[in-house]
């Protein structure tokens, strides 16, 4: 397939290098950290896959402009895929696409007013779900940019879908040209590249039947679409002049749940796979049992909450049973989890505390007062609740956090309200100690275990 040129009329952002490796290519040529790549074999390099494209040949010519201000063109021979060692400013080499869909549930629309500028971005950047898993709905790209991913192979593609009535799409986007997804998923299957789904799901407008043809139609582009996620809309207490939505309640997720594992039979015995997957606040809300680790086959859409449970409970199980239990150890520490976790996260610290007797775990399930009660998972919290929730607890010798609830792309360790993970250390007067979120290594977080040890792979 033929690569068309692209006519974006804007200003090109200079590719400022940061940072050379050492004992690399870029290195060995001298080019220097404030130096600017302006091409690659006399061609604009427009964002990171281009370079990438580019660079993968056994000889190029790069063109630089110092930091002193003079231009040079530097020849280089190498092996076909050696890297050359530069790191750019901004690692897209672009400015990532914005979203102009007004989606009813977007939850970006539903931030309070006085947070930091970046929060309030909407990305719809197909490249940056190739690189960070973000999700795209495939509405706000050309010809050419589908044309982009094709000819690169960004494969996967995470895409999100929310249903395939292609009328009730538009409505739900507030996009008209939201009805191409199901064409544009068509092209992207027959060039190869796989595709992971999303539907957030909206009480009384994209569940129940409407849902389950969506499961169908979805289905049907398996295996290039490899899985779909179902997940709840977020809803926060900032939606003055919003669509009115409706939380999923106790019977309301129970329905979900039903009619979800409904489907999963059925695709299971047809295509060999589950295919459709629902997150685990589904199964908290209608009050059920989480499905056993081996119910969500290799975790595909585990980065979106979906099976996070059941994989941190077959860690810890597997970690915990290779740990000699130690009255030696004695301390008392403190754990940090939102109210959706709560239950399952003190459980697991009261296995730690039978295992170790005179181990002490004080568990905090934190209400998000900041974004208002509805939203109840630790990746929404505050270094303002935390803080506010817990300045007259027993805390002993640190406080855990999980590490879901900084924002990535960040230098510092912040939160989403500003409030840095120092912060909460001075406010509360108590160290602060990150876990990572497997099962493994919130043991080894809460009992400060140090030794190396081996940690099963992430599936």
């Amino acid at each position: 397939m033929e690569l068309n040129e692209r006519t974006i009329s804007r200003e090109k952002k200079e590719n400022v290098i940061i940072k050379v490796e050492k004992g690399s290519i870029a290195e060995e040529i001298g080019i220097e950290p404030g130096d600017i790549l302006l091409s690659v074999n006399g061609k604009n390099v427009e964002d990171v896959f281009d370079y990438r494209f580019l660079i993968n040949d056994e000889y190029i010519e790069l063109e630089i402009k110092t930091r002193q201000g003079e231009v040079c063109t530097v020849e280089i021979e190498k092996d076909y895929y050696e890297d050359l060692g530069i790191i750019f400013e901004d690692g897209l080499m672009d400015e990532a696409k914005s979203c102009r869909n007004k989606c009813i549930f977007c939850f970006i629309d539903q931030l309070p007013k006085g947070m930091r500028d970046t929060l309030y971005f909407k990305d719809d950047d197909s490249r940056l779900s190739f690189l960070q898993g973000n999700y795209v709905t495939l509405t706000n790209m050309k010809d050419e940019d589908l044309e982009r991913i094709i000819y690169y192979h960004l494969s996967p593609i995470n895409i999100s879908v929310h249903t395939t009535d292609l009328e009730l799409r538009k409505k739900m986007l507030c996009n008209r040209f939201a009805d191409n997804v199901l064409k544009r998923m068509q092209l992207l299957a027959d060039a190869g590249i796989e595709m992971n789904l999303q539907i957030v799901l909206c009480k009384g407008i994209n569940d129940g039947k409407v849902l389950e043809k969506s499961i169908e139609d979805l289905a049907k582009f398996y295996p290039h679409a490899r899985s779909l996620s179902v997940v709840p809309v977020g809803i926060t207490r900032y939606r003055d002049g919003l669509y009115p939505l409706e939380p999923f309640e106790k019977e309301d997720s129970l329905q979900v749940v039903e009619l979800v594992e409904k489907c999963q039979k059925k695709l299971k015995k047809e295509i060999g796979t589950s295919f459709v997957f629902i997150s685990d606040e589904f199964y908290i809300n209608a009050g059920l049992e989480m499905p056993s680790s081996q119910a969500y086959e290799d975790f595909p859409q585990i980065e979106n909450g979906v099976g996070m449970t059941a994989l941190m409970q077959e860690e810890f199980d597997e970690y915990l049973g290779r740990l000699k239990a130690d009255k030696n150890l004695k301390k008392e520490v403190s754990v940090v989890t939102g109210t959706a976790a709560y239950p399952f996260i003190k459980g697991l610290c009261q296995s730690l505390e039978e295992k170790f007797e005179n181990v002490k775990i004080n568990v905090y399930a934190i209400k998000n007062d900041f974004f208002g009660g509805r939203i109840s998972v630790s990746g929404l919290l505050t270094g303002t609740d935390i803080i506010n929730q817990l300045k007259d607890k027993a805390l002993g010798e640190y406080l855990c956090l999980p590490k879901n609830l900084l924002r990535s792309g960040e230098k510092k360790r912040i939160l989403l309200d500003d409030i840095t993970v120092e912060d909460i250390e001075k406010a509360l007067n108590v160290k602060i100690k990150i876990a990572d979120g497997s099962g493994s290594d919130f043991i080894k977080t809460v009992l400060d275990i140090k030794e190396k040890a081996h940690k099963k792979k992430r599936r």
